[in-house]
């Protein structure tokens, strides 16, 4: 067998198992080996019964006394057994699994392990492991450190163990892509060896040995990947010097407002980067509000008046829409030709833009994901621009970026990059994420901007903020109410975006109302977005999808429901919504969680309005693995490595990354041969490394 064979190979599974586990991304035997334990359960000391305590995990080994059939019918019927070591007894319980009885054998003993529970002053174990302890000493398996997966419908722990012990077999063949003396200088134990302990630890000191190891490698090819594509970029030729005598001045002069400090800063250091001739690529950070966009259309009057085309892609249509309007009225005067487009473009209008496109009668072009289509072909690119860049993959920047071509030379040329974010991102965190990129921050906001003012609110305040609804709406303005869920859920003590939209219709049936959530297609969501823009809705109830894309200045007040749902860092982001006024906005944070943790995250967003420092506290009080959600940042995924609890170890990576760089660049020694095909799994692309 090899490791590339299919998962159908390892004994039990068959073409359903096969299917339950693609959705946690298992396909073959290597996907099993790189399929990490979330936790793990100590069986190595067993305990008395009378020594258990409630709410503790536990090894007992006991002999069953009784056993009895208790409620339900036929196979359902749940099955109460009595087990005594000796020191006491307990109740072990299973519910619907009648079966047992013919499993389990009266008056054997067997070891249980499980949760310590309490019902009546007595202690239970609901749904224990078991092993009959005669099996273990014929074996000689013995109770030890025992993995537990993150599973799915259909697979249960114990399969999970079964596969992974079988899997576990082929861990020497696994090819060690450390180089050696890389292993040797920082005390790293071999692959095989790190993969067989996090699997199945023999002692503690060894899983720590496994998983050091393992959090390293995921630092360092991830870093060697960024700081490669950084490397490319720094020693490329075929950079696009623009024009020096061209200046951002001009077109600056034009707009209504003076530039910030921040901004004009920013300004001088991408202009820099244009004018060197080597690939800019630069990301802007700056809070909701702060000018980031201005200073991106200084970047493309300098690109286009330099005799190149520039592109802009945003995540949401509407995001795209909203660019494309502001940019066409500020470029009008400068003759600035501006296209825009989309998946909703219809197939004529699509055709003849792409023709102007090709023929350079477009000078910039804004727009969705449609953008990186392969259809999609400019006469002579010169910059592109992300905004909101964590919702782009690295891969999907590379794509647009290598529609770069002189058509007047026959050239290729890379284009200049800048790429943009509202989300204000911990230096710890753009340090990982965007180390491919030279950072700028505009940590200023325009003159006279209000600040937002906040306030947290327990469920007892809801009639408070149902006044301050009618009272915004009253004089004018609208509102955003924004909860976690779209439908009521059983499993969750919280308020859903339909059932306040019901609520707020019975309340305020005078108030214009309407709901919107991600599960609606995107006609209607750019309708009723639009209809809010132009101030035919009132109060918009909605989930989260209002993050990004939507700029109503009138809209000078936010409700969120459920607030202890929200990581720190989203709920300055939804908060933005409003504040983009004159008038003075607020926000309101309804909790229905009274945990210390719940209190402070409220405490501290009514306390400040600094982006940068609530995201540094939302890093620290949840980790990288939620700051982003489920791998929104479009960077490969971390299993085991975690940014704030495992700095030192990403130092070293990084230090050990840019000491291969030193010498070898492009990763072109036979010795990195392992490396780069690592690196280049691990991105999911070839051309999204750039190496």
């Amino acid at each position: 067998m090899q490791i590339t064979d299919r998962v159908t190979e390892l004994k039990g599974v068959g073409p359903k198992k096969a299917e339950a586990l693609a959705r946690l991304k298992i396909r073959t035997i290597e996907d099993f080996l790189s399929f990490y334990p979330r936790d793990y359960e100590d069986r190595r000391n067993r305990k008395r019964i009378s020594d258990l305590r409630e709410g503790e995990a536990a090894l007992i080994c006991g002999k069953i006394l009784s056993m009895a059939k208790g409620r339900g019918f036929g196979k359902k019927r749940t099955l109460r057994i009595s087990a005594g070591d000796g020191s006491g007894t307990l109740e072990i319980i299973f519910f619907g699994a009648a079966y047992l009885e013919k499993t389990l054998s009266k008056e054997a003993e067997y070891e249980f392990f499980g949760k310590v529970t309490s019902r009546g002053g007595r202690l239970q174990m609901v749904h224990p492991d078991f092993r009959r302890k005669a099996e273990n000493e014929k074996t000689g398996q013995a109770a030890g450190i025992l993995p537990v997966y993150p599973l799915t419908e259909g697979i249960s722990q114990s399969e999970m163990r079964k596969w992974m012990e079988q899997a576990r077999c082929y861990k020497d063949l696994l090819n060690d892509y450390v180089p050696e003396e890389i292993r040797e200088r920082n005390r790293l134990c071999g692959l095989s060896y790190a993969v067989g302990q996090v699997h199945f630890p023999e002692d503690g000191q060894k899983l720590r040995q496994g998983r050091f190891r393992l959090i390293f490698d995921e630092f360092f090819l991830l870093q060697l990947g960024l700081l490669s594509a950084r490397e490319a970029s720094e020693k490329c030729k075929d950079g696009i010097a623009f024009d020096p005598r061209v200046s951002m001045e001009e077109f600056y002069r034009s707009l209504p407002f003076p530039l910030t400090a921040a901004q004009k800063r920013v300004t001088e250091e991408i202009e820099k980067d244009m004018e060197s001739g080597k690939p800019m690529n630069r990301l802007v950070q700056g809070d909701v509000g702060s000018g980031k966009t201005a200073v991106a259309a200084g970047a493309i009057y300098k690109a286009v008046c330099s005799g190149y085309q520039a592109v802009m892609m945003a995540p949401t249509e509407l995001l795209a829409r909203q660019h494309f309007e502001s940019l066409s009225v500020q470029f009008a005067p400068f003759a600035i030709r501006v296209g825009f487009l989309s998946g909703g473009l219809g197939q004529k209008a699509r055709r003849l833009l792409l023709e102007d496109l090709a023929a350079g009668r477009i000078d910039l072009l804004i727009g969705t994901h449609a953008l990186i289509q392969e259809d999609v072909a400019f006469s002579r690119l010169g910059l592109v621009i992300t905004d909101e860049q964590h919702r782009f993959g690295v891969n999907q920047r590379a794509l647009l970026s290598q529609k770069g071509k002189d058509s007047v030379s026959g050239v290729p040329r890379m284009p200049d990059v800048l790429v943009m974010t509202a989300t204000p991102i911990p230096r710890t965190l753009a340090f990982v994420l965007y180390g491919d990129l030279d950072v700028s921050v505009i940590d200023e906001l325009p003159p006279g901007r209000k600040p937002i003012l906040t306030e947290a609110l327990d469920e007892n305040g809801r009639d408070a903020a149902y006044k301050q609804v009618r009272r915004a709406v009253s004089e004018g303005r609208q509102v955003y109410v924004v909860a976690p869920l779209i439908e009521d859920s059983d499993s969750l003590e919280c308020r859903s975006a339909s059932g306040i939209y019901e609520e707020i219709q019975k309340k305020f049936p005078d108030i214009r109302s309407a709901l919107l959530h991600g599960a609606m297609n995107q006609k209607e969501k750019d309708g009723i977005m639009e209809a809010f823009s132009r101030g035919e809705i009132d109060v918009l109830v909605s989930t989260v999808v209002i993050e990004v894309g939507i700029n109503v200045p009138n809209a000078a007040l936010m409700v969120i429901e459920n607030a202890e749902r929200f990581g720190l860092a989203q709920l300055h982001q939804l908060r933005g919504r409003v504040g983009r006024g004159s008038a003075q906005s607020r926000c309101i944070l309804l909790t229905q969680s009274s945990q210390e943790l719940a209190v402070q995250r409220a405490e501290l967003m009514a306390s400040t309005g600094d982006g940068f420092l609530i995201a540094e506290k939302d890093l620290e009080m949840r980790g990288p693995g939620e700051f982003f959600g489920v791998r929104q940042h479009g960077l490969p995924e971390l299993k085991l490595a975690d940014i704030c609890r495992h700095r030192k170890v990403l130092d070293l990576a990084r230090e050990e990354a840019k000491r291969i760089l030193e010498k070898d660049p492009w990763l072109q020694d036979s010795d990195h041969a392992l490396l780069l095909l690592k690196i280049k799994k691990m991105f999911d692309s070839a051309d999204g490394v750039c190496l």
